[in-house]
């Protein structure tokens, strides 16, 4: 699963790369050709609604997604992880007061909430990446502190502590490098995640502006013309999104195998 992920999501990232040099029209060129014209040898995507070249768009359309996945996942990893590991070693009330916090967060539908903070915020990759990230901040929390909880009562810990070592080494050297594969595979999963929501938020109409292509805005217009007969227009951007969600799915449950020696026997 991890091999077959990680060739999904590299295929796409190089796919994104190199989209300036075999892109073969201007993705936000309209007029490039017939309007809603359907798959042929001259546009083997078809063309949008605005007479747009399908194959350029859906070249272009992963920067997007990618940008705010990696992005918020950065500020979830920055902000979720230490949070948790400091709260869970210190206990005390300054752990019931963060566990308070991020369980009422994550009680509420993690859409809604991007929805909410994006509209607040405006379009942009920054203002999606931190929308997104607010939601999957208690994911890494939880994770991170459920393990600290475990490890800091394990002998090794206690032994630290016994000989005097200092509360940050015995957190940064005994404690953290146990939950970095908890770590690795939640992050992983996680920019599953982000793409599937930062699909739904520019399908709304809240992610960058419109000139700019991207795969869930060609969704939205693709929904529009769906009755119409233009199957393609939405078809080929919602396949790139599955792919990209699935690729970076495999890997995170791959891992999860490989770094579980229970899931391994």
């Amino acid at each position: 699963m991890v091999i077959l992920g990680t060739i999904i999501v590299s295929a796409l990232v190089i796919m994104t790369a190199i989209a300036p040099w075999i892109a073969p029209h201007d993705p936000a060129k309209t007029r490039v050709g017939p309007i809603r014209e359907p798959p042929s040898p001259q546009f083997p995507m078809g063309t949008t609604h605005l007479g747009q070249d399908m194959l350029s768009r859906i070249l272009y359309g992963g920067s997007i997604m990618l940008q705010v996945s990696a992005l918020s996942v950065l500020v979830c990893f920055l902000i979720g992880v230490p949070l948790g590991l400091f709260s869970s070693y210190v206990g005390g009330v300054f752990d019931r007061a963060c566990s308070l916090v991020i369980d009422a967060v994550y009680a509420f539908p993690g859409l809604v909430i991007a929805i909410a903070i994006s509209a607040m915020l405006g379009r942009g990759v920054v203002n999606m990446a931190l929308s997104i990230a607010v939601v999957y901040i208690p994911s890494y929390f939880r994770v991170v502190r459920s393990q600290v909880l475990s490890i800091k009562e394990l002998t090794y810990v206690e032994a630290a502590r016994g000989i005097g070592a200092k509360w940050y080494t015995i957190l940064f050297r005994y404690v953290f490098p146990n939950v970095i594969p908890s770590i690795v595979v939640v992050t992983t999963i996680n920019f599953a995640d982000a793409v599937l929501t930062a699909a739904g938020l520019t399908f709304i109409g809240l992610g960058v502006e419109i000139h700019i292509p991207d795969w869930g805005r060609d969704l939205t217009s693709g929904w529009a013309y769906l009755s119409s007969g233009a199957w393609w227009i939405i078809t080929f951007p919602g396949v790139m999104i599955i792919l990209l969600a699935l690729g970076f799915t495999l890997i995170g449950e791959g891992l999860s195998e490989l770094l579980n020696p229970k899931l391994q026997r």
